[in-house]
């Protein structure tokens, strides 16, 4: 049971940064949108050329989605598992 724990922390992090992936993505957009409105034109970073935020906020960004996808996947395991709160899947056939 402890692996089967362990995987489901695992990829409910792997959720989590994929989430702030797309919020990266959103933040990004609005703020590429915003410099542009300025008349500003953005310029990348030296360090991630592909990216016009600066480096702290996208390690931020991931560093959240990593520790928020581990809450998550404590929280949920807990109320899955342990409380057995959720709602059996029951397939009636119709017949």
């Amino acid at each position: 049971m402890e692996i089967k724990k362990t995987i489901y922390i695992i990829l409910t992090m792997f959720l989590g940064l994929l989430l702030s992936f797309l919020a990266h993505a959103g933040i990004e957009t609005w703020y590429i949108d915003n410099l542009l409105k300025q008349g500003v034109v953005p310029k990348a970073n030296s360090l991630t050329p592909h990216c016009f935020l600066p480096l702290v906020l996208q390690i931020i960004l991931s560093l959240l989605g990593l520790i928020g996808g581990y809450f998550l996947g404590k929280f949920w395991w807990r109320i899955i598992y342990v409380e057995k709160k959720r709602k059996p899947l029951i397939f009636k056939s119709r017949s």
